[in-house]
């Protein structure tokens, strides 16, 4: 059964079985209301996102359903939502965070690894911080500097943070309610060019784990691995070279702290090539990662370097230059070529 969700009307817990066809802002609404629904302590802050639903209206008719004292419009003010935040956590409750836009997490960014992601250390153990901060992240919205950053390494770097970003409906619906069940703080980057996007959304069935990467396109020539919108461009890649006779094995990561190294190393194992995608600048980034990793762990299968795609080091441009900065399919097939040509 496939059926389509009015926009805008928040879904009610007994029609939530079965296959909807949803966009990723429409799944996450859905997974707060499950999340809500089943746990009282659940509630939500942050700018704009009572009676507006938010700039991308993912907590629309939240509001109307829960009420004003469990869906919060916070000061604009993100070192306080998040301070505010470890404090309830401290009393039982589990706060979800939006940060508006992904630039504008850095004034929080104290409270977030230094007190948040160590809080639970501190106490050895004994003190929970089930806080999930939701930040909408990356370009491909015409829109400028703050409003289209990958910070997601920055996180990641961070002993005592889950952090990690779905690519479909699907996941955004099951992810977002394992994040808030989760004792630990998770940082939730939701790529915001795909919240239109619409997919199928088993409500029944979550699939993998939170923190379990996923090949999402089986091949045998090269092993390209991403995250968040940076799927669907591999995937448009993946495409591509299928056209022109070769075969490329896609890997959502899903998880970027912990990464689930598995999927990966048995691909580049098969496939002896690895190519890395990303939005964020290259340097000192999850993509680095994973290129040193695969190379402990699978040296002697590569047949060729890894390579890595990334935008370049230099802050987001004016918008008009985003389709120049941010790596796409053409990107993606020119380190393909690379790797092929050794």
């Amino acid at each position: 059964m496939t059926v389509e969700t009015v926009a805008g009307a928040p879904a009610e817990a007994d029609e939530l079985r079965g296959v909807h066809t949803l966009s990723m802002a429409k799944a996450i609404n859905a997974g707060l209301a499950e999340a809500m629904r089943n746990d009282p302590k659940v509630l939500l802050m942050g700018e704009d996102i009572g009676a507006l639903g938010g700039v991308f209206r993912v907590t629309e008719g939240l509001l109307a359903e829960f009420g004003d004292r469990r869906v919060l419009d916070s000061p604009l003010a993100e070192s306080g939502i998040v301070g505010t935040a470890i404090g309830m956590a401290m009393r039982g409750y589990r706060p979800v965070l939006e940060i508006q836009f992904d630039g504008f997490i850095f004034p929080a960014f104290d409270q977030i690894t230094t007190q948040l992601a160590r809080m639970n250390l501190r106490h050895d153990g004994g003190m929970p911080m089930p806080v999930v901060i939701r930040v909408p992240y990356g370009g491909h919205i015409g829109s400028i500097e703050h409003h289209q950053e990958s910070p997601e390494a920055y996180f990641a770097h961070t002993p005592g943070l889950r952090v990690v970003s779905p690519s479909s409906p699907h996941d955004a619906y099951w992810m977002i309610q394992e994040a808030i069940a989760s004792n630990d703080p998770v940082l939730f980057f939701e790529p915001k060019s795909r919240y239109w996007p619409k997919g199928p959304v088993d409500h029944d069935h979550a699939g993998l784990p939170l923190h379990a990467s996923r090949v999402v396109r089986r091949g045998d020539d090269v092993t390209v691995v991403g995250h968040g919108a940076m799927i669907a461009t591999l995937l448009q890649a993946a495409d591509i070279a299928a056209e022109e006779g070769r075969s490329l094995e896609v890997v959502d990561l899903r998880s970027l702290s912990p990464i689930d190294f598995g999927p990966i190393v048995d691909s580049v194992q098969r496939t002896g090539r690895l190519v890395v995608a990303q939005e964020a600048y290259g340097f000192v980034s999850v993509g680095s990662e994973i290129a040193a990793t695969v190379a402990e762990r699978a040296f002697y299968s590569l047949e060729a370097p890894v390579l890595r795609v990334s935008s370049f080091d230099t802050p987001f441009p004016p918008a008009a230059l985003e389709s120049e900065y941010l790596p796409s399919a053409d990107r993606v097939l020119e380190a393909v070529d690379r790797s092929l040509a050794y």
